[in-house]
């Protein structure tokens, strides 16, 4: 059993479809998918179903699928509407208007269940999973369990779980305690290209020779996989990580898709 995680495929299906057949999953494998999965690309609700057909998936809330929930809740606020809009929400709306009424509701009941947080432990390494990342003014356990690591992220405020950047990424978490074996946060949100002007420590440059963004850690407990797909092709790639040997499985966005 091997354990995956991804996060901001931004409607890229075919792209997404293309790096899970070169991981070529098992039926006990698990996977996290850490949020944004609509908006911007060509087929929001493709990847909505593929994440959702995943084995053992664990999808999160991203703030896109935030954005939509809140749209579709509140039918005449302008300012839910504008605010999904011009976050790239017209080919999901789209896309879900193809649908029957049911298999709409279906699907945006599954988005509306999903968590803002979750945590595995991987060859004993313990990995905190949100969309954006956590406030780090929060009071740090003194021994990181499943209990503490989930009273931590409990108390994060949900809008800084889907939203929060610079305050995440621009300064030490002190997570690591005195050991070094304190839990590595896993996130998105943030496209790897932005870390250079926000945060120091980056262990790598965010954009590879081959011109596309790629997985960069920052500070040693901090990873960004967020390889800027809403960028489409040129820039953007889909990352699946395997969690047991840190392997990356790029698959860059191409043209028209």
């Amino acid at each position: 059993m091997s354990t995956y995680v991804f996060s901001d495929v931004h409607g890229h299906r075919a792209t997404l479809e293309r790096a899970l057949m070169r991981v070529s999953p098992s039926s006990e494998d698990r996977f996290f998918c850490l949020g944004d999965m609509i908006d911007r690309g060509p087929d929001p609700v493709g990847v909505l179903r593929v994440c959702r057909e995943l084995p053992n998936v664990c999808a999160l809330m991203g703030n896109h699928e935030d954005l939509m929930i809140s749209c579709l809740d509140s039918p005449g606020d302008p300012l839910a509407t504008m605010n999904w809009g011009i976050n790239g929400g017209a080919k999901t709306s789209s896309g879900l208007a193809e649908l029957t009424d049911d298999e709409a509701d279906e699907l945006v009941a599954w988005v509306r269940s999903l968590s803002r947080w979750a945590q595995t432990v991987v060859r004993d390494r313990r990995y905190l999973l949100v969309h954006a990342g956590v406030r780090l003014s929060a009071p740090v356990p003194e021994l990181w369990d499943e209990r503490s690591a989930a009273e931590y992220l409990s108390a994060q405020d949900p809008e800084d779980l889907t939203w929060i950047r610079e305050e995440f990424w621009g300064a030490p978490t002190g997570l690591a305690g005195e050991r070094g074996d304190g839990p590595v946060i896993v996130a998105g949100h943030t496209p790897t290209p932005y870390l250079e002007r926000m945060a120091h420590d980056l262990d790598r440059d965010p954009i590879g020779e081959d011109g596309l963004a790629r997985m960069v850690r920052v500070g040693g407990d901090r990873w960004d996989i967020d390889c800027c797909a809403a960028g489409g092709a040129g820039l953007g790639q889909v990352l699946v990580l395997r969690l047991d040997d840190a392997k990356a499985f790029y698959e860059p966005v191409r043209e028209g898709e």
